[in-house]
């Protein structure tokens, strides 16, 4: 088999990352079920370190999640409400107020945890980290030691290594015909922090967005002296189509308007 450049020397290089990691207390191995982290997985199995594979349950990620970490030992960490109870709490989350990640994703649980993060997923990340491992300290002064073994590894290398080792992967990386697509990525479904905001998911799960816009009906309803009620006039759908088709005008009825694109009934409160 023909190895991506630097390919043997990133899986030694992480390798020895893990075995250097302190082992005086539990080590949390960050899994997302997505394909960064199947191969994060495997590394730490073949560095014979100790550690636990947890994953948070954000509750809305895709079908199959829950399944794929049963499959490959993951402990299933839920948290003590869902993303519709968040959305019911504080409205709809966006680019700019990303609470939903400090409830679901981003606390700590054990004082070192390892990350399955590379530098080319985003401009973002590749100034964001610059070293194989940091001090990350959460809201409340949480202060937890991260090491990023694949820092340095691009798609190649994944795609290489999930061949090489023949890791199952979720569902989601493959076509109908069986082939592995390492260039698609698995998140929260409708995640506003996407390129298009979440429309493209919500097309796929509609019955996600009519159960967010649900939810922030209720919150609106809660708080109609607030902001967005004045914003949407009290109406949900009404922020659900400002977020995801900007400018457009989508006319005296929303509920239809989303109604038709998504294929669900939006008019319903039930």
């Amino acid at each position: 088999m023909y190895y991506t450049y630097r390919y043997k020397e990133n899986i030694e290089f992480a390798i020895n990352l893990f075995k250097s990691i302190p082992q005086d207390g539990p080590l949390e191995l960050a899994y997302s079920g997505g394909k960064d982290s199947d191969v994060l997985l495997q590394l730490a199995r073949e560095s014979g370190v100790e550690f636990t594979a947890i994953y948070k349950n954000t509750t809305i990620d895709p079908p199959g999640t829950i399944a794929h970490c049963h499959e490959n030992g993951v402990l299933v960490k839920n948290p003590p409400f869902t993303f519709l109870d968040i959305i019911e709490r504080n409205g709809f989350p966006s680019r700019f107020r990303r609470f939903c990640c400090g409830y679901l994703k981003e606390y700590k649980i054990h004082d070192r945890c390892v990350l399955g993060i590379r530098k080319d997923e985003s401009p973002s990340r590749k100034k964001r980290y610059k070293e194989p491992e940091m001090c990350r300290v959460y809201d409340g002064g949480a202060k937890v030691k991260q090491y990023f073994p694949m820092l340095d590894w691009n798609l190649a290398h994944v795609y290489d290594f999930i061949i090489d080792r023949g890791i199952k992967l979720h569902p989601l990386y493959y076509d109908d015909d069986g082939k592995i697509h390492v260039e698609r990525r698995l998140g929260c479904i409708g995640c506003p922090m996407a390129h298009d905001r979440g429309l493209k998911d919500f097309l796929k799960y509609p019955k996600m967005l009519l159960a967010q816009t649900r939810a922030l009906q209720r919150y609106l309803d809660a708080h109609k002296n607030g902001r967005m009620f004045q914003i949407y006039d009290g109406l949900a759908e009404n922020a659900v189509c400002a977020r995801l088709f900007p400018g457009q005008d989508v006319g005296s009825d929303p509920c239809g308007f989303l109604g038709e694109r998504f294929g669900v009934d939006f008019a319903s409160k039930k």
